[in-house]
Formats: structure tokens, C-alpha cells, sequence
């Protein structure tokens, strides 16, 4: 009987099972996890078991309708691929599992200063067991220093907060997201940090860790009962090294718009992937929970005998400081921002055109210009630029 053996047992991999059996699959399926838990959703790691709201985010899948032979607290080593023919076998720490084809769905992982691993008090935010840690350590008056503004720093930090711990932030570039908005937007993000009790500290370098502390490059010393590293991921690619997959720069798994990668019967989804877009004409490395709930669809469409392209306007959301940040699309740097707002709520949204077309959007707090903006988004519509900027006219009703 054929094996379609799944190599990672997150959200990704949990959803290729999931659309394989949708799609009429009766065949063996293999789901390979290096982590003991079963398969559980990440955002409401920094969102919800920081702050105690949960500490059990699984899947709520029925195991024994899918029918999947799962196979946890199993790492990947090395891929072996057959020469010229489908299947092969990949090598874990507990042995080797042959396949007739294969998903990659190994994601990402935390990307740590030098040296972290050596220091106590030091935490990084990825799995279910770095959420839970980290939550016992986030007691009220207790000193935590979180690297890195973006995306999970500020989250961590809106938790520390909330949780009434004396929290610091400390950002080596300007401003807040500068790798990923212009800083027009980045300062946009700054007074959020104070309005909370959070101190920002913006071109401020790390130069070492220590118990208790950590010192940045101009000398300070910042007390610290509690240092989060929040400072980027990186592909979990590196059992493919020398396996005939090609990966990019990055280490991402290279796959077309069909996800299929270079080498064959073998598909990859999610954190881990580079994909081609011929929306966009370009390659998209998007390491986002809405990808790895899509993308899925379209493996399991082609692991079927389908030719689905995925070619998704991306999307992503945040919760920062009681904010809900929101964004979908994808700009660059040469696209033209139009800034839609604040109103006196002190919410706003903001869009990037190519000529007329609204390509990219983020809202702030406002969740209306976000659902009516996503479809503009999507179709490609021209929009009047001077009603954009004008909170007062509804984004449905801007177009030209």
C-alpha cells in the first residue's frame, strides 16, 4: 500500500492529512513530529497561554477518522531519495521510515543570540513548552528584557505587561517592523510601547548576555530576571542537506506554483517553503499561520492527481498592546503608501498602490476597512487614492 509520509506535525502537516482524507485518500499516511505533543496551534501561544488564558492549544482532530499513523518525539536526520523514481526513505533518531512520496512541512525554527544556550533565565518562544516556561517565569515587579521589536517581541511584551512585570525592549534598528514596513509605519508603532509601560530602546545593540542582565553595545546594563530572544526563525531544512532538494539562501525549500519541489513526488508547505507567485512575479517566503492552512489544500489536491496552483494573497494579524493589527497583501519598496487615518479613536489604516490598485493593506483596529480593503485586495481593483485617505468614506465604496 502506498505511504504518504508527512514530516512535521504542525498546523501545516496536520491540514495535508486533513485534505487528504477530505479529498478521498484511503491510502497510509505517515505524520512524522519531532515534539511529543500531538499537533496544536501556535498564535495563541503569544497571545493566550503567556497570560494564562490556556495552556492547551491541540488541534481538536479525530485522530481515528483520519486514520493516520503518528509518529511523535521523532526528529528528522537525512532524506534519501530513490534515483529517477518517486519514494525513499527518510532517517530519523529512532530509525528509518520509507515513503512513495513525501510532504515537508518541518516549518521553522528560533533563531537565538550567541551564547544563549549557556545563560539561565533565557527563553525563546516556538513551542508549547517555550510558552509554558516562559509563563512561569512572567511573575509581577520581575525584571524581563525581550530582543528584537517585531512581531513576537511586542507580543511578549503585551503580555509581560499585563502581566505586571517591568518589561524592557531592546531593538537594534530604528524603529519597531523596519524590515518589514517603511518607517512612516515603524514610528507609528513606538508610542504603543510607553502607553503601556514598556520601555522601547531603538538602535540598541546586545553585545552579550549574562545571568541577571544583559549589556548592550554602548555599555548599559540592563537588569533582567527574565531575557526573551525574539529575533527571527529560520527554515528547519537542515536534514535535507546534500538530498537532491534545493533550497535557497535561506536553507527555505524551493517549490513551484504547484508546490511540488526539484525533486520528485516529493511536495513541501508552510514555514520551510520559498513558492513562486505568478501573482506577485516572485518568490514569497511567507511564515504565517493562514499559509500553512491553505497551502495544504493544494498539496493534497495535486498528492491526488490534480494540477492546483496556490498562489494566496497572504495574510497575517497581531495582537500588540490591545491592538489588533491586521495586514494582507504584499507590497515593496516601490509601491506608493497612503495613510487612512487616525480617527479620533486614534485607529488607522494604511495601503500601498501600484498605480491605482491597492496591493497591500494594514489596519489597525479597524477590522471593516480590513474585510472590505482584502477584497480590493484580491481583485485588483482600481481605487481613488483621495477617498482612501479618507476615513470617513468606506473602502467598499473608494473604488473608480
Amino acid at each position: 500500500m502506498e505511504n504518504v509520509l508527512v514530516v512535521g506535525a504542525g498546523m501545516a502537516g496536520l491540514q495535508t492529512v486533513v485534505g487528504l482524507r477530505d479529498q478521498g485518500y484511503t491510502g497510509r499516511i505517515t505524520l512524522l513530529g519531532a515534539e511529543e505533543h500531538k499537533p496544536y496551534d501556535r498564535p495563541p501561544l503569544s497571545k493566550e497561554v503567556l497570560v494564562g488564558k490556556t495552556d492547551d492549544t491541540s488541534f481538536d482532530a479525530d485522530w481515528d477518522a483520519l486514520g493516520v499513523e503518528l509518529l511523535l518525539g521523532r526528529t528528522a536526520t537525512a532524506l534519501r531519495l530513490h534515483d529517477g523514481a518517486e519514494g525513499g526513505e527518510v532517517d530519523t533518531d529512532a530509525g528509518t521510515i520509507g515513503f512513495d512520496r513525501l510532504v515537508i512541512a518541518t516549518g521553522s525554527r528560533v533563531v537565538n543570540l550567541p551564547g544563549a544556550d549557556e545563560v539561565p533565565g533565557v527563553h525563546v518562544l516556538r513551542t508549547i513548552d517555550d510558552a509554558r516556561s516562559l509563563r512561569a517565569a512572567l511573575v509581577p515587579d520581575t525584571h524581563v528584557v525581550i530582543v528584537g521589536a517585531g512581531w513576537i517581541g511586542a507580543e511578549v511584551a503585551t503580555a509581560a505587561a499585563a502581566l505586571g512585570c517591568r518589561t524592557t525592549v531592546v531593538e537594534a534598528l530604528h524603529v519597531p517592523l523596519a524590515g518589514a514596513f517603511p518607517d512612516e509605519i515603524g514610528a507609528r508603532f513606538v508610542p504603543w510601547y510607553g502607553e503601556t509601560g514598556v520601555q522601547l530602546l531603538l538602535n540598541a545593540r546586545v553585545d552579550r548576555l549574562e545571568p541577571g542582565a544583559v549589556h548592550l553595545t554602548d555599555g548599559t546594563r540592563l537588569p533582567a530576571d527574565v531575557i526573551v530572544v525574539g529575533i527571527g526563525v529560520t527554515p528547519e531544512t537542515g536534514w535535507l542537506a546534500d538530498s537532491g532538494v534545493d533550497l535557497d539562501e535561506r536553507g527555505a525549500v524551493v517549490v513551484d506554483d504547484h508546490l511540488r519541489t526539484s525533486a520528485t513526488g516529493v511536495y513541501a508547505v508552510g514555514d520551510c517553503t520559498v513558492f513562486q507567485s505568478p501573482r506577485y512575479g516572485t518568490r514569497m517566503h511567507v511564515e504565517h499561520w493562514d499559509n500553512a492552512l491553505q497551502a495544504p489544500r493544494t498539496v493534497a489536491a495535486n498528492l491526488m492527481g490534480g494540477d492546483a496552483a496556490y498562489d494566496p494573497v497572504p495574510y497575517f494579524w497581531s495582537d500588540q498592546f490591545g491592538r489588533m493589527v491586521q495586514y494582507v497583501g504584499h507590497h515593496t519598496a516601490g509601491d506608493e503608501l497612503v495613510v487612512r487615518g487616525p480617527g479620533e479613536d486614534g485607529k488607522w489604516t494604511a495601503g500601498w498602490f501600484a498605480g491605482d490598485a491597492l496591493v497591500a493593506l494594514l489596519s489597525v483596529a479597524r477590522p471593516r476597512d480590513l474585510a472590505q480593503g482584502r477584497k480590493l485586495v484580491q481583485t485588483g481593483a482600481a481605487v481613488d487614492k483621495a477617498k482612501f485617505a479618507d476615513i470617513g468614506v468606506a473602502l467598499k465604496d473608494a473604488t473608480r
